[in-house]
């Protein structure tokens, strides 16, 4: 769904909260819905707001009020422009006292939009940092926990740095090992951090990324974890106590939507409630089997609908993401399968790794045609993580362009 119905419609339930009546208030919207959920707050706001600033990584563009300023940043990995919105957002908060408000729309991606670098730690050193773990398959939580280490603006220093009311309005791709965990959506800059330097350095000792990681950043974790350098805000933290925090969407939200959409066009539609989560190239086939054993006696034609957010460890040189290489490892156990199947995998965001796809779609006959094609078998494209490749020479991306959304990734099978 996206983000500016989700936000719509949460309204009703949020009408007694501060920010929804006639009091000013300052925003501060970051992520990969950033535009979308602003463009609705200041719809259904009746209070005045007193500045605006919208982080996204997509191009700036005109905004409903004059007084919004827009900042493209960079994702995965930040950039100057991510520094340039993290300092402005920290400018904001701290102007505020005690007697102001502020609003914060918070999307996936917001991790890397919004940086500012702990004192002796450079933006190539966060770079580079993020890089090592996203090559090395790290799960998203364990990601964070190293990003609001190297982070004055992250794991609650934004609230903490402000004397404002502050209210938090999250939409969530975080699927686990806590689903929709506050401290973990963007990196929980409005929220108590329950992480430490020391589960930061085992991070990076369980990615391999500990001996290669840049001297200063690993200095400073270090440094924290003897007790050197100051903790991000912890539960309980005073600072935090004026801060609130609430779901206005996430992944279930995009699977009811799919199943609406699958039962509406003649489809039994089934959900899988629990998360496709692990390796990309083992949860494809898993996912496979898992959706041949729920489609067992429903009636035909039959849609399975499943969502989590699975990770990829980079051995390879090629191009992908993480939906197009669980597809990818899914095309052999398809193959297998004796009905017609389709599936697909995409991230709800619109953009799927480094690429311009989304994510992809195999069948019962993809195998074939790729051998027909003249390609490798599938698990050298696996070696090399070139999924792009593999699908694009089929003609079976998936292009969406930027959704305005991002709510973890869905996958869809349509069994006939």
């Amino acid at each position: 769904m996206r983000a500016d119905v989700l936000l719509a419609r949460e309204a009703p339930r949020l009408a007694p909260a501060f920010a929804l009546g006639d009091e000013p208030y300052t925003l501060i919207a970051a992520g990969k819905a950033a535009h979308p959920m602003a463009d609705a707050w200041l719809r259904l706001c009746r209070g005045p707001c007193r500045a605006a600033l919208v982080v996204s990584n997509e191009t700036p563009r005109a905004e409903p009020a004059h007084l919004v300023e827009a900042i493209a940043a960079g994702h995965p990995v930040p950039t100057r422009g991510s520094v340039v919105a993290g300092e402005r957002a920290l400018a904001l908060a701290t102007t505020l006292g005690a007697h102001d408000r502020l609003v914060v729309l918070l999307s996936g991606g917001a991790s890397s939009l919004l940086a500012r670098p702990a004192p002796g730690i450079s933006l190539e050193d966060k770079v580079a940092a993020t890089g090592l773990l996203l090559r090395g398959g790290a799960a998203i939580d364990d990601l964070n926990a190293v990003r609001k280490h190297l982070s004055s603006i992250k794991g609650g220093h934004l609230a903490a740095a402000t004397q404002a009311e502050t209210l938090t309005l999250a939409l969530s791709d975080v699927v686990g090992p806590i689903e929709d965990d506050p401290s973990v959506v963007g990196s929980g800059p409005t929220v108590a951090d329950p992480t430490t330097y020391e589960a930061a350095l085992r991070v990076l000792e369980r990615c391999g990324a500990i001996g290669r990681v840049p001297s200063a950043a690993r200095r400073h974790l270090e440094a924290g974890a003897a007790g050197r350098a100051v903790e991000t805000p912890k539960p309980g933290d005073p600072r935090l106590a004026r801060s609130g925090w609430r779901l206005v969407g996430g992944r279930r939200d995009a699977m009811s939507a799919a199943a609406a959409i699958a039962d509406a066009r003649g489809y039994d539609a089934v959900v899988i409630d629990e998360p496709v989560v692990g390796e990309a190239r083992i949860a494809g086939p898993a996912l496979v089997e898992h959706a041949r054993s729920r489609a067992a006696g429903r009636r035909r034609p039959c849609c399975v609908i499943a969502s989590g957010e699975t990770t990829v460890r980079v051995t390879g040189t090629g191009r992908g993401g993480r939906n197009q290489e669980l597809v990818l490892g899914a095309v052999p156990a398809l193959a297998d399968w004796a009905e017609a199947v389709t599936m697909a995998s995409v991230g709800t965001d619109g953009r799927d790794g480094p690429t311009d796809a989304a994510g992809a779609v195999a069948d019962a006959s993809t195998a074939m045609r790729a051998r027909r094609a003249g390609l490798a078998p599938v698990i050298d494209w696996l070696a090399d993580n070139n999924a792009y490749a593999f699908f694009d020479a089929l003609g079976d991306l998936v292009r969406t362009g930027p959704t305005g959304t991002n709510v973890a990734d869905l996958q869809v099978l349509l069994i006939g």
